[in-house]
């Protein structure tokens, strides 16, 4: 019995001292807990739109905080003043961002990765019916877009890839336009270029009625047909020439290319800006467009003509096409071509496939030719001229021209041709005005015209 009552004493004697060191560890993590509390103690801070509006002070407790003439300030506690430093810093990343997204005066937007109209670039570059039933083009470098600028064009979107590529543009005639800020890798991937310039713009098909020409004052009464000009290249320095050489303006019939597609632009180097261009006309349309009192000459690279001049009939050149501009030894004799075998499957201005030719005289490119308000249509090197090119030459007595090369060379590319003849032509109409009794150009253009 006794060893049984020691041994319960044992037990409660060891319950006790573990109660003890439990209820002591205890106290003294709570004592800790404490002590951490008094140290740092939690402070939550809220933006002030979401706080609780019974916890806040009442505005006149704020107002009072303010500083003012001949008050003492009140300090504010640790928590207001940490609330009004993120406040401030807020605000003033606010008004940084503000300030990033502004050229001179001008407010600019960032492009975001999807954003759907960087897939109009693509839409106005490559569609030709795209850009017609949308009436917009798309112009690509810093030169071209000033050229259309000072020109009077209306510019509806620009990209840019950094602040000083939309500075070196004239900011003040942006101001309509929408101005975004895109990454140089999304224009590399829209450009058409091997070295983009960092600069694309969306513009309004401009209407050559309603532009400011800058070689106005200095064209000459002399017109250019492109006829059935299929490559962009080509038709691009063709512009360019005509451009160069002073040319009243540059009709382009319906079978040639698009006068807006990114490569005639760029072969062009901004003649679209200095004359007038009529593209996708009719033969009934481009009549409208010369003067009254015109001469028509036509050329194209067709068949040479042959040498001998005694050859049978069927040796004869036989279509419009054979009209060219390139001869080793031109035949200065008054031609006349009987026979046309149309590929055309109407049958109203022909019997049995075939319709006469009119009659058109030849004559050298250097020879007087140009002494009158002039046009001159130049074919394509596949298709050569229309039938209709060459009645209206036939109607105006124009000359069918050539330009001699030595043996064995096939023919000149059009454009090079183009060239030559625009150039031989603005010289003899100076030549023309400068005789004219001392009268300045300007006039003696009006009466040429």
């Amino acid at each position: 019995m006794a060893a049984y009552t020691r041994s319960v004493i044992c037990l409660v004697s060891m319950e006790r001292s573990s109660l003890l060191s439990r209820g002591s560890a205890v106290f003294v993590e709570s004592k800790r807990y404490v002590r951490g509390l008094r140290r740092k103690p939690v402070q939550v801070l809220m933006p002030e739109d979401v706080t609780d509006k019974a916890a806040r002070p009442p505005p006149a407790a704020r107002d009072a905080r303010r500083q003012q003439p001949g008050q003492e300030v009140v300090p504010m506690n640790p928590p207001e003043q940490r609330f009004a430093k993120a406040k401030s810093s807020v605000h003033l990343a606010v008004k940084n961002t503000v300030q990033n997204d502004l050229i001179d005066g001008l407010r600019f937007e960032r492009a975001l990765p999807g954003d759907k109209r960087l897939a109009r670039l693509v839409s106005v570059a490559r569609s030709r019916t795209f850009r017609e039933h949308q009436g917009k083009i798309l112009l690509e470098g810093r030169r071209l877009i000033c050229d259309a600028l000072d020109a009077g064009a209306n510019p509806q979107m620009v990209f840019f890839s950094t602040v000083d590529r939309l500075r070196e543009l004239p900011l003040d005639k942006l101001k309509r336009a929408t101005l975004v800020k895109v990454k140089f890798e999304e224009i590399k991937i829209w450009s058409d270029l091997v070295a983009p310039q960092g600069v694309i713009a969306i513009f309004s098909r401009p209407d050559p009625l309603r532009l400011n020409f800058a070689n106005e004052d200095h064209s000459v009464p002399l017109s250019l047909i492109c006829d059935n000009i299929r490559d962009p290249g080509n038709l691009g320095t063709m512009l360019r020439c005509a451009a160069a050489a002073g040319c009243h303006n540059v009709l382009l019939t319906k079978g040639c290319v698009d006068a807006w597609e990114p490569k005639v632009l760029r072969a062009a180097m901004g003649a679209h800006f200095r004359l007038p261009i009529y593209p996708s006309l009719g033969w009934a349309d481009v009549e409208k467009h010369l003067p009254k009192l015109v001469t028509v000459h036509v050329a194209d690279s067709g068949c040479r003509e042959p040498e001998n001049s005694h050859v049978n009939e069927s040796q004869k050149p036989s279509k419009a096409g054979d009209y060219g501009w390139v001869s080793t030894k031109p035949n200065q004799k008054n031609t006349r071509y009987e026979e046309y075998h149309s590929d055309s499957d109407s049958d109203s201005d022909c019997e049995g496939g075939r319709l006469s030719l009119p009659n058109v005289d030849t004559k050298l490119y250097h020879e007087s030719w140009a002494q009158s308000a002039t046009a001159l249509v130049i074919g394509g090197e596949t298709h050569g001229l229309s039938v209709e090119a060459v009645e209206l030459a036939e109607r105006t007595a124009g000359r069918r021209l050539f330009i001699p090369v030595v043996p064995f060379v096939d023919s000149l590319n059009s454009a090079m041709a183009a060239s030559i003849l625009l150039f031989e032509g603005r010289k003899q109409l100076l030549k023309l005005m400068q005789a004219s009794g001392g009268k300045s150009k300007s006039k003696a253009g009006e009466q040429l015209s």
